[in-house]
């Protein structure tokens, strides 16, 4: 049994043979793991190669999760964002916003080709079903349909809107979340049309989105919201309090369970999957003002979150710089 479940079972005040279970012990960073300086953006969990990657500004830098150990310089990139092991395939995809490419790599990083996409190419999904990745276009609004293995696209979708991060359902259908209009895109893979769209009232600037058991999707909203709703409808099911300006939703299949960086208030929600009406945060752990993203080791259950402290902004409106030299990942696990 994942060691997460009964830990979730306390929390949500659950009882197992009529007696109350023992309380868990909280999420706390376990480990620091430093890096270069420089911005990023999301990161990823590579179950074959045993890999952490992080899309690290100019570079893909990698963590031997046995080991801890990180190489900075695992890939070159051009302003990445993602970075998307292909499975089954000695493969991994990268978006770059630079060049407006998407990057095929080989399984040691080497460079096989570059596949020109539509502009700011962001969040990337890979879909079991065809072989394709869908490249999020973040300020085109279009989603490229990207061939790994022939490594060229092959087709796109003007979606229109601020694209961030995209879902599939496994029935042809992707769901995209749209920063700009506070909603969800849905679209038809097999006409390459979208179909309707979900909106979320008093969500702002959605960003992660997960599609977890009983048909629900999780948005990850600036304004420190989360809306949960009915994949099949749209229909609201729960408006959830998380921190402010979080930019993934991870979520742990085995253990039930998604997790949401905040960057603005450096903590990281934990909900509670139970069932399909019963969707509660059950947790907050602290983390570090600027950890938004991060990638889970569905083995261990541990959580990695790229982060590091900032210079006050230069002027009003502009965006901080990071410190030099701060630059790390945390690791949270339950000590």
């Amino acid at each position: 049994m994942p060691k997460l479940f009964p830990i979730l079972a306390a929390l949500a005040g659950l009882t197992l043979s009529g007696a109350a279970l023992a309380a868990p012990a909280p999420l706390k960073i376990v480990a620091r793991i430093a890096g270069p300086d420089g911005g990023w953006d999301y990161a990823s969990y590579d179950k074959a190669r045993s890999r952490i990657y992080v899309a690290h500004g100019q570079q893909v830098s990698a963590i031997d999760i046995a080991t801890g150990v990180l190489t900075p310089h695992f890939a070159a990139g051009d302003h990445l964002h993602a970075v998307l092991p292909i499975p089954g395939s000695d493969l991994i995809l990268t978006t770059n916003s630079g060049d407006n490419t998407a990057r095929i790599l080989k399984g040691d990083g080497t460079l096989i080709a570059s596949v020109p996409t539509a502009k700011d190419p962001d969040a990337a999904i890979y879909d079991p079903a065809n072989g394709l990745v869908y490249v999020m276009g973040g300020d085109s609004g279009i989603v490229t349909f990207v061939d790994p293995k022939a490594a060229k696209a092959v087709g796109s979708i003007t979606v229109g809107g601020a694209l961030e991060f995209p879902q599939l359902d496994g029935h042809g259908r992707l769901f995209i979340n749209r920063e700009d209009k506070n909603d969800i895109a849905v679209v038809s893979l097999k006409s390459r049309k979208v179909l309707k769209f979900y909106p979320m009232p008093g969500c702002q600037a959605p960003t992660g989105l997960a599609l977890v058991t009983g048909g629900r999707l999780i948005s990850a909203c600036a304004n420190g919201v989360a809306k949960i709703l009915d994949v099949a409808t749209g229909k609201e099911i729960a408006s959830l309090k998380i921190g402010a300006r979080p930019d993934a939703v991870l979520y742990d299949a085995g253990r039930n369970v998604a997790y949401i960086p905040s960057g603005l208030s450096g903590t990281l929600s934990v909900i509670a999957l139970t069932g399909p009406t019963n969707n509660q945060v059950v947790e907050t752990a602290a983390t570090a003002v600027g950890a938004r993203t991060g990638a889970i080791d569905t083995g261990t259950g541990r959580i990695y979150l790229p982060s590091a402290q900032y210079l006050p902004p230069a002027a009003p409106g502009q965006r901080p710089q990071t410190k030099p030299g701060t630059f790390e990942v945390l690791v949270l696990d339950r000590p």
